[in-house]
């Protein structure tokens, strides 16, 4: 990322509840932008959803984008994994404007906003999001206790 506002984010998840990036200030947020036809994505959700797990109760927010496809084959999807069904907070890109804004131009592409609501580390590619390194190195973002 480099540099300047962070880009709206305001999507729908699977039930029609609405989420705003702006409401989530105070924590570290991160934003995966994904589709179910990207193999890459498909490996990493698990250690993403993992991930998510080891930082409950924390100033810490998994939010998942996924890019131009349907309610309909994205929720087969999520039945068709081991996904827990309360998991990952899932949120659907219809006409990928926000994938745009975002300059999401490869999948899987994430985010790191930090508690001021702006974007402070991206990583293009899939990850290993419980591997000692990178769970240190949120630990290190976490906003801290004031």
């Amino acid at each position: 990322w480099k540099g300047g506002a962070t880009p709206a984010l305001v999507l729908k998840d699977g039930r029609g509840k609405e989420h705003d990036l702006t409401a989530y200030r105070g924590k570290l947020v991160l934003v995966n932008f994904w589709a179910t036809w990207c193999e890459p994505c498909r490996e990493e959700m698990p250690s993403l959803e993992d991930l998510q797990d080891r930082f409950k109760g924390r100033p810490f927010v998994v939010l998942t984008v996924n890019m131009e496809e349907s309610d309909a084959k994205v929720t087969q999807f999520l039945q068709s994994t081991l996904l827990q069904e309360d998991g990952l907070t899932v949120l659907f890109d219809r006409f990928g404007t926000v994938a745009k804004a975002w300059k999401a131009r490869m999948l899987p592409a994430s985010f790191f906003v930090g508690e001021d609501g702006r974007i402070h580390h991206t990583l293009l590619g899939a990850a290993d999001w419980t591997s000692p390194e990178v769970l240190k190195q949120i630990e290190q973002w976490l906003p801290k206790k004031r």
